[in-house]
């Protein structure tokens, strides 16, 4: 089922009724009432951009997390502006699955006309969007979709700001060395790795991933498998790992699969020396009130959090006040704000293009540069002919006292990691 919203105000056309004054009076109260919520109808002027995203499902919480970060982007830009002068109006529409992703983005391009599209969190919908955005010669701004085919399909009008799924597995076997280990007190080579991810496109990049570099570096891997991210027992998985006496567990994963492994390993005893996520469940603040104590000591590879050290990344308290003061609470993950520095970026290209063509666009996403340490999750900005950000990294936080700690690197780290759990 289809399921479009429009962040301003939609306004019925109202019936022919016996008097002009009466048709006045009910235009004038629907007018005065979107006026009031801040709302209204676009304008021949303004410059409509699609918001994809999952508002509905499984991946609905991170779905409206990250899109809350593209939302304070663009109400700060409105506040100074617009794109050279001109108001931008959301138009959002909700991505479910892949299925509803291509629906979604077709309707944004087809029926509402808008100029670019944003979005999207997950790469399943990233991917099949960008399959109708595309030959459509609509650009396509990936704020947060990880896996590396985005931008890896010789597509000319999708760019990404994020960092991406190789990048993620990267830095989750340089954590085993140069933190786990040393904190262990062993060398890496002796340890025993099990990589367990969620057979979507997420989950199945970071594992493939995350084994070749162990390879590369001589790490022993006794374990790698894939589930269902919508699996309701993940007991047999939890045994083969425990009979394979891994040390480190390496689990790529959403949110309900993170807590229910969890849960099962309590169950059978599994109690390996870390666990290091790589993102989406292990990143969420629900994942760790559900989990509680067990969630303390774990890692977690992600994408920069709002509790980082601002001295590498300038504007990230400002962020998190706007952010307090719109939804009265503490962001719930560091989707949010990625979402915000990547849309902070692409609307400031959409400026430098003075122009609504693709390839006007292209030209200013290619020509758009800014330095390590120079935003809010301290990343920089330099686009390769592919579309992709080179200069977007991950981080590695620890849960500690309930909240997700920056470890490593040390020019964002906040505090430093507990060996052990």
């Amino acid at each position: 089922m289809k399921r479009f919203t429009k962040t301003q105000a939609e306004v019925t056309r109202p019936r022919v009724r016996k008097t002009q004054m009466l048709r006045l009076l009910r235009v004038a109260a629907v007018a005065f009432g979107a006026a009031a919520l801040g709302l209204g109808a676009a304008h021949a002027a303004d410059v409509k951009i699609g918001a994809l995203y999952p508002f509905s499902g499984g991946l609905a919480q991170l779905g409206d997390e990250s899109f809350r970060g593209l939302q304070i982007a663009v109400e700060e830009r409105n506040a100074a502006g617009g794109i050279n002068g001109n108001k931008i109006v959301l138009v959002k529409a909700d991505a479910a699955d892949a299925e509803q992703a291509a629906i979604g983005a077709q309707h944004l391009i087809s029926t509402e006309k808008v100029t670019a599209v944003f979005g999207s969190y997950a790469s399943g919908i990233s991917l099949a969007a960008t399959q109708v955005t595309d030959p459509a010669g609509v650009p396509y701004f990936e704020l947060g979709a990880v896996a590396d085919t985005v931008t890896g399909r010789g597509f000319r009008n999708v760019f990404r700001s994020n960092a991406t799924a190789k990048n993620f597995a990267e830095r989750t076997i340089e954590a085993v060395v140069k933190v786990v280990a040393p904190g262990l007190r062993v060398n890496p080579k002796t340890l025993k790795l099990a990589i367990i991810y969620e057979d979507g496109p997420y989950g199945t990049l970071v594992g493939g991933y995350q084994k070749e570099e162990a390879k590369r570096l001589g790490l022993t891997v006794v374990e790698s498998q894939s589930y269902s991210a919508k699996s309701l027992d993940l007991a047999s998985l939890v045994q083969r790992l425990k009979g394979a006496g891994a040390d480190i567990v390496l689990q790529t994963s959403y949110k309900n699969d993170t807590i229910l492994f969890f849960r099962q390993a309590a169950t059978a005893g599994f109690k390996p020396k870390a666990f290091i996520g790589a993102g989406g469940g292990y990143s969420l603040n629900d994942t760790a009130s559900a989990l509680g104590t067990a969630m303390e000591g774990v890692f977690n590879v992600d994408f920069p959090q709002a509790t980082m050290g601002e001295a590498g990344a300038p504007g990230l308290r400002s962020f998190v006040i706007s952010y307090v003061r719109q939804y009265f609470m503490a962001p719930r993950s560091g989707h949010s704000l990625v979402n915000y520095v990547g849309a902070k970026a692409f609307l400031d290209i959409l400026a430098n293009a003075k122009s609504t063509d693709k390839e006007k666009i292209r030209e200013a996403v290619l020509a758009y540069k800014k330095a390590p340490g120079t935003t809010a999750t301290g990343w920089g900005f330099q686009f390769a002919d592919n579309g992709q950000n080179q200069l977007a990294t991950a981080n590695l936080m620890q849960w500690q006292r309930g909240l997700p700690v920056t470890v490593y690197p040390p020019s964002v780290a906040t505090g430093k990691p507990i060996a052990g759990r």
